[in-house]
């Protein structure tokens, strides 16, 4: 098996609402990294090339830089959209990651894992 992982950041804000209660909108520096994976390689010798999975990924998280979330897609909460944790993200980006590879990836791999840091110690993992 063969993994090939990229990363990127980003600062975006939110307000989780836990337990009923809203807390205060405030600001995070997520890094995110995608772990692409596939048991055997494709005719140029590559699970995916390392740029095109970048790109991607940067298109992804480029609408969230320097927005509050919670006005965003999926997470936007006055049209009824899902509170915009950092698990909600990762699963999001990870969808959204294997829809804009697809054509890439098929039929040699697949897209293992995203991973989201939000702060120093505080990190989650969607894998399907």
């Amino acid at each position: 098996m063969f993994t090939i992982t990229v990363e990127t950041t980003f600062s975006a804000a939110h307000a989780l609402t836990i337990a009923g209660q809203r807390e205060t909108l405030h600001g995070h520096d997520f890094r995110c990294t995608v772990s692409i994976e596939g048991d055997q390689l494709d005719q140029d010798g590559l699970v995916c090339d390392f740029h095109t999975a970048k790109n991607a990924l940067e298109g992804i998280v480029g609408e969230f830089n320097n927005a509050n979330l919670n006005e965003l897609g999926p997470f936007n909460q006055p049209a009824g959209g899902v509170n915009p944790s950092a698990e909600h993200l990762a699963a999001y980006i990870f969808g959204e990651m294997r829809e804009r590879l697809e054509v890439a990836l098929e039929p040699h791999a697949r897209i293992a894992a995203v991973t989201l840091t939000e702060s120093p110690g505080c990190t989650t993992t969607y894998r399907p």
